[in-house]
């Protein structure tokens, strides 16, 4: 059975007069909700569509019920606030946090009535330049295969058609973008709330390089879109350096959303930040062209689909190690509804009754 490959797409810019760049969701925080895993209350606590296990990096020393609680997903409450050293207290440590927002239905937006990243961030009072990260719980996975989960957040099977659409578990909105060649702009849509702050988008190539990208200053009231447009980009084919690279066994590029990041300049105002964001957009360029081979080189060779496990394994332990100390350190803390000293009150009091 032939296979679908990819050619340059040089081919497609020497044979055209102008560049067409595609756009692309990298992540849209609407489609984030909790809907599976219930606590104790029977509330859902974790997206089904990203809900990761990590019990595979634990080891042998925990029970099934204790694995079972191993997991974890970009449902908003999961992602994290991560302070610089000149912001961090034990009091902007404990507030700065990332909730899911909820739109008002009759609100002016095609997104109404769904729920939007809200994030609190508490920056020193005095005069200090400070950096918040708002970072997902885990580095998102580029290889994951594409399936369903159930409702205790069980990954299943994948099925025939989602083998089919080629995609893996994190594309389409969730964090990855593949096939993505030049950037030419990023755009994110978020609610202004007058704060002086700069905001900076961080995204991770399949190199694993980091680069963070200024969108402007958050200094203005209601929705708004921020877009950085690549200063580099050469819009005009010919004035391009065309690369030509051999067609197999080259991976397919990406890009993965890795964070934001907030600013605080030391002569701007200081304490609590409120900011709420909707979605991350790109433009680029394809990497490769996708066309039908007449020899099926992948079913014949096999290097793309093990160099793409090996990937899938290492990004699956990277990611577990982390989840496992925290899941430890989660059971180490103190239960106050259980505490000795409650429990030594109420018993002090019986018998002076």
């Amino acid at each position: 059975m032939k296979k679908t490959f990819y050619f340059l797409a040089a081919a497609l810019l020497l044979a055209s007069a102008s560049v067409i760049a595609d756009e692309s969701t990298i992540i849209d925080f609407t489609q984030l909700d909790a809907d599976c895993v219930n606590d104790e209350n029977g509330n859902p606590t974790q997206n089904s569509h990203t809900v990761m296990d990590y019990s595979v990096a634990a080891g042998m020393t925990y029970t099934d019920e204790q694995k079972s609680l191993m997991k974890t997903s970009l449902a908003l409450p999961e992602w994290e606030v991560v302070l610089n050293s000149s912001a961090q207290s034990v009091t902007s440590v404990s507030l700065s946090q990332v909730v899911s927002a909820p739109v008002k239905e009759e609100a002016a937006v095609p997104f109404a009535g769904k729920s939007v990243m809200g994030v609190r961030i508490e920056f020193p009072e005095f005069a200090a330049n400070a950096l918040a990260k708002v970072v997902p719980a885990f580095d998102i996975p580029a290889y994951e295969p594409l399936s369903s989960a159930d409702a205790d957040g069980n990954r299943q099977e994948p099925t025939d058609e989602e083998k089919a659409s080629g995609k893996t578990l994190f594309e389409d909105g969730y964090g990855v973008v593949k096939n993505v060649g030049t950037i030419k702009s990023i755009a994110v849509t978020t609610l202004g709330m007058n704060y002086p702050h700069s905001l900076y988008v961080m995204l991770k190539d399949n190199d694993g390089v980091e680069r963070r990208y200024f969108m402007g200053y958050l200094g203005f009231d209601g929705w708004k879109t921020l877009k950085w447009n690549n200063p580099n980009y050469i819009s005009e084919v010919r004035n391009r350096e065309i690369r030509v690279y051999p067609i197999y066994p080259r991976g397919l590029p990406y890009v993965k959303f890795s964070g934001f990041q907030v600013a605080r300049d030391a002569g701007k105002v200081g304490g609590t930040f409120i900011g709420y964001f909707k979605d991350v957009r790109v433009i680029y360029d394809k990497a490769l062209l996708t066309t039908d081979r007449d020899i099926a080189d992948e079913d014949l060779w096999g290097i793309i689909t093990k160099k793409e496990s090996d990937a899938q394994n290492a990004e699956m332990m990277r990611f577990g190690d982390k989840q496992v100390n925290r899941y430890l350190e989660r059971a180490k803390m103190a239960q106050e509804e259980n505490s000795v000293y409650d429990s030594s009150l109420s018993s002090e009091a019986n018998a002076q009754q």
